[in-house]
């Protein structure tokens, strides 16, 4: 399990303090990255993009079970759900102070950086995320 902690800032807040409510997709994402580059073992962009893929989203979900202000030291845990031929699930779970905060569900195609098609997980990606 991948976890990532970020403070959140004042200007991630609305007006009334609470989290901005797109800054957790920015989270999501910036936990993603974070989680495929310990999983690589080097900056994921390059090692992605050596491959000859990257990953753009084609989708987002976000389940709010608590606030989240500013100042709070939030933890977001990353994992692989499922390993498909061309899409990766990833899951979050966020937290502050040991209460879960949000859940969230990220998947992302992989596709070639020269036609930007769906193209079968490299064998070395699909190590790296599956444990092997």
């Amino acid at each position: 399990m991948f976890l990532q902690k970020r403070r959140i800032l004042f200007g991630d807040c609305d007006p009334g303090g609470i989290i901005y409510t797109p800054r957790i997709g920015h989270f999501v994402v910036e936990a993603s990255i974070g989680f495929f580059s310990e999983r690589l073992g080097g900056s994921a962009e390059r090692r992605l993009f050596e491959m000859g893929v990257a990953p753009p989203a084609r989708a987002l979900s976000v389940e709010f079970l608590k606030p989240m202000t500013w100042d709070d030291e939030l933890e977001i845990a990353a994992e692989v759900e499922e390993l498909r031929t061309s899409a990766i699930v990833l899951s979050f779970v966020g937290s502050v102070d040991g209460n879960k905060t949000f859940t969230a569900k990220l998947t992302v195609v992989i596709v070639s950086t020269e036609t930007m098609k769906p193209v079968e997980i490299p064998a070395a990606l699909r190590r790296a995320l599956s444990g092997e």
